[in-house]
């Protein structure tokens, strides 16, 4: 069965408001030269999904300047393609307060699309998944909903709120949906991903109003007995981005190479993103740089180590940046000390400043500030 894909790009943009005071979570920058987009929509590709829906809301302008027609992904095409749904889907519609609002504001897509299944997705996750097993699975199984969830342990720190899964553990169909604020311990947690029939999708929606559905993880997942849903275990290399600390955090991991490998590496299935032609990086005999990640178009002079820096940032001579993330065109003076510093889009730090967080806390520095 053919499938459609639809991205929610905003929905988590709250919870990491440092980042997308200026930008969608889905384009957020992560790992050097990708943003959080890349990874959804790059597994939708290489499981051969080649229509795609992303809902937008709000400050999605740099959304649009990096996905453009979806020519990166092959997705740049006559029929079916990349689409991005603005957030009122048809006349009388208000502006999505949540995750069903933003389904049920996508209907003309679904009810114009020929395809039988609808692959779903946020864009906090960073992973490279074989969505066409789960598709398979799905119709396997015969189910109405299939989840995407992974084992994982949960403290009651975690910042927001989780939907957690029980499986019956021979046929996999989940038995019981909870959707708590606090849970601690090993548990079945959703991804945020799942795979839903068109059809199933659409009388859902045309019988919202009649039975009070608001919720899709309250209203929907919850219904275990009057829906088919099934679940669908997530292995391999997995980040959920929950907040600053956990961007951070995640992308300091990427400096490890068997996490590289298999986020980027795995099976042959690449991650695409828009491609730039910059000039290679420039080192001066000053230059001093350890387990780092650099983009192309970056100047270095000083000493870089343990850090990722994107495209066109500039480390003056006799600085020094360490455990840091710079995004692109971000300058550091002569002379600066960094230490565990998240850097927007075209921050400058003049000569001699001293700035420094702590891997659970790091110092923000806001886009195009100078400092």
């Amino acid at each position: 069965m053919k499938a459609a894909g639809i991205i929610f790009s905003n929905i988590h943009d709250k919870e990491i408001k440092e980042l997308t005071a200026n930008r969608t979570l889905a384009s957020v920058p992560f790992g050097g030269r990708f943003r959080l987009i890349d990874f959804v929509l790059s597994n939708m590709v290489n499981s051969g999904i080649t229509k795609v829906g992303i809902i937008t809301k709000e400050n999605y302008q740099s959304l649009m300047d990096h996905v453009g027609s979806g020519k990166h992904w092959d997705l740049s095409r006559k029929n079916g393609g990349l689409i991005l749904l603005p957030p009122y889907g048809m006349s009388g519609t208000t502006l999505y307060k949540s995750r069903f609002e933003a389904i049920c504001n996508t209907e003309q897509f679904l009810r114009r699309s020929e395809e039988d299944l609808v692959v779903m997705s946020d864009c906090d996750n960073v992973c490279n998944l074989d969505i066409a097993k789960v598709l398979a699975e799905h119709v396997r199984s015969s189910a109405e909903i299939t989840v995407v969830y992974r084992r994982k342990t949960l403290s009651e720190a975690a910042p927001r709120d989780r939907t957690l899964f029980e499986l019956n553990p021979e046929s996999g169909r989940v038995t019981r949906t909870m959707n708590v604020s606090k849970a601690h311990g090993e548990h079945n947690v959703f991804t945020n991903m799942l795979v839903a029939g068109r059809r199933f999708l659409l009388s859902i929606i045309d019988n919202a109003p009649a039975r009070g559905f608001t919720s899709f993880s309250k209203d929907i997942l919850t219904r275990t007995g009057e829906f088919r849903i099934f679940g669908y275990p997530l292995e391999g290399y997995f980040a959920s981005i929950d907040d600053l600390q956990s961007y951070y955090r995640i992308s300091m991991n990427l400096l490890k190479k068997e996490n590289r490998d298999m986020l980027f590496y795995q099976n042959g299935a690449n991650i695409y993103t828009k491609v730039r032609d910059s000039a290679p990086l420039v080192t001066t005999e000053s230059a001093d740089i350890a387990n780092s990640i650099i983009a192309d178009g970056c100047v270095v002079e000083g000493e870089v180590k343990n850090s990722i820096l994107f495209r066109g940032v500039r480390v003056s001579k006799g600085a020094s940046v360490t455990d840091s993330i710079l995004f692109q065109d971000s300058c550091v003076g002569r002379d600066t000390r960094l230490n565990c510093v998240v850097a927007d889009k075209q921050a400058v730090i003049l000569e001699k400043r001293t700035l420094s967080g702590h891997e659970t806390h790091p110092y923000f520095i806001a886009k195009n500030s100078v400092i």
